[in-house]
């Protein structure tokens, strides 16, 4: 059976009007996930912590808690229609043609949303369209000019916690050109969060309770996302081969960051986040 665009009808809410769209019903419940759901659901897998778009005609979808989230720091309305394993489906949506306007109040709020577009052809074969995220907006990884504060750069920092006492940090904003490298003592790393004024901070999932509540702790001076990453990303090695590469160059003496060991781990992290945001590595 070939996709149906929107299994159910619902309402949503949208700035200074209300815009009501009448879909068909699908009623028959299942003991297993319908096809699209099952697709959404393996979609969401692969980003547990970000809110997913999921584009279905001339809409964005979002469903079970996602929705229920969306609704709440959207205000708009959350519906629970039509089933997928025999539940109903919380689910709530914003049109496509007004999608930038979400997008900038999700950002402000500090969450991430990954846009999930339809790259297959309806009614091509069996089963749900092909769909697939084509990118990934984090405060700290904004390039459209729509959402981007006039007032302040979006700047991406990464914060290695390395060995004895010293941090290295990596920062950049993926609409420019520059990456740069530093490290300081753990002691003073408060005042380079403050000075840089990153819109995200990216950390690794294995520091110390410690350093994480000092870390949430600086946001009061200045307002950040925190956003955690996989300990095996914070590679020195992989970092230093990264930003020889960047550089197109064999080695990073002539920048006098060769000896930035734990600011390569924090660039390895860096570099990679950008990557998976952006679906390319950093021009």
């Amino acid at each position: 059976m070939n996709e149906v665009d929107t299994p159910f009808p619902r309402q949503i809410d949208v700035p200074g009007s209300e815009i009501a769209s009448d879909r068909r019903t699908a009623t028959v419940a299942s003991p297993a996930h319908t096809p699209m759901m099952a697709q959404y659901l393996g979609l969401k897998a692969d980003h547990p912590d970000t809110l997913l778009f999921y584009r279905m005609g001339d809409f964005y979808e979002l469903f079970y808690a996602d929705a229920e989230k969306a609704a709440r720091l959207l205000d708009i309305t959350l519906t629970q229609r039509g089933q997928s394993a025999g539940q109903p489906i919380p689910m709530c949506g914003v049109p496509f043609h007004a999608v930038d306007t979400y997008l900038a109040r999700l950002i402000r709020l500090g969450e991430s949303v990954a846009i999930c577009e339809q790259v297959g052809e309806v009614g091509a074969g069996k089963g749900p369209v092909e769909r697939k995220v084509m990118r990934v907006v984090t405060p700290g990884t904004l390039t459209d000019a729509e959402l981007l504060d006039d007032r302040r750069e979006a700047l991406l920092l990464c914060v290695h916690a390395g060995a004895r006492n010293v941090c290295g940090l990596a920062w950049t904003s993926v609409t420019g050109a520059e990456l740069r490298l530093a490290e300081c003592p753990a002691d003073v790393l408060d005042a380079w969060i403050a000075r840089i004024a990153p819109s995200e901070l990216l950390y690794s999932a294995e520091v110390t309770p410690a350093f994480e509540n000092r870390l949430k702790a600086a946001r009061t001076a200045t307002p950040f996302t925190l956003s955690v990453r996989p300990a095996w990303q914070f590679d020195g090695a992989l970092g230093e081969r990264k930003l020889c590469e960047q550089l197109a160059s064999a080695g990073l003496s002539a920048w006098n960051a060769d000896a930035l060991v734990h600011a390569h781990a924090a660039a390895s992290a860096l570099l990679g986040y950008a990557e998976h945001t952006q679906g390319r590595g950093l021009p």
